[in-house]
Parts: C-alpha cells; structure tokens; sequence
C-alpha cells in the first residue's frame, strides 16, 4: 500500500510532516473499519509490530507534550543555542 501511495503522491511531497499526514488522511478517508481490519490482518508480523510501536510512540509523546513533561526529540533534530 506504501508503495501505492508513494507512486500516486510523490510529486506532491515537499517533506514536511503535514503534507503526509494531509495525504494520508485523504488516503484513509473513504476506508471503513472491516477494510482496516483487513489490511491489519494482511501485515506480516513484523509489520504489525511496527506499526503498533509507531502508534505508542505518538501517542505516548502527545501525552507527555499535553502535561508538559521532559522534552522528546529524535536524534536528527537539531537544537538551537
């Protein structure tokens, strides 16, 4: 599906985060919860468990920026002195 997605909308990509995430929901906008289900029973172990961990991680992080606890960054970030 990723490499669909990439296919149809790699002219539009501009690297910024938001543009993904609007595309993304496009993508998902007309799919209903059987062909979710679907899709997550099609995913190979590996997959699921990615896809699990990356759902955690975000929301995980959400939470911590809502009560304003620690600062979480990835690696590549770059911070400003």
């Amino acid at each position: 599906m990723i490499d669909d997605v990439y296919e149809m909308y790699k002219g539009h990509f501009t690297g910024d985060e938001e543009d993904i995430l609007i595309i993304i929901y496009g993508v998902l906008d007309g799919v209903n919860n059987d062909d979710l289900v679907k899709l997550f029973k099609d995913l190979k172990p590996e997959e699921k468990f990615e896809m699990t961990v990356l759902y955690l991680y975000e929301k995980l992080r959400q939470k911590m920026a809502q009560e304003g606890v620690g600062y979480i960054g990835n690696e590549d970030d770059q911070i400003v002195h």
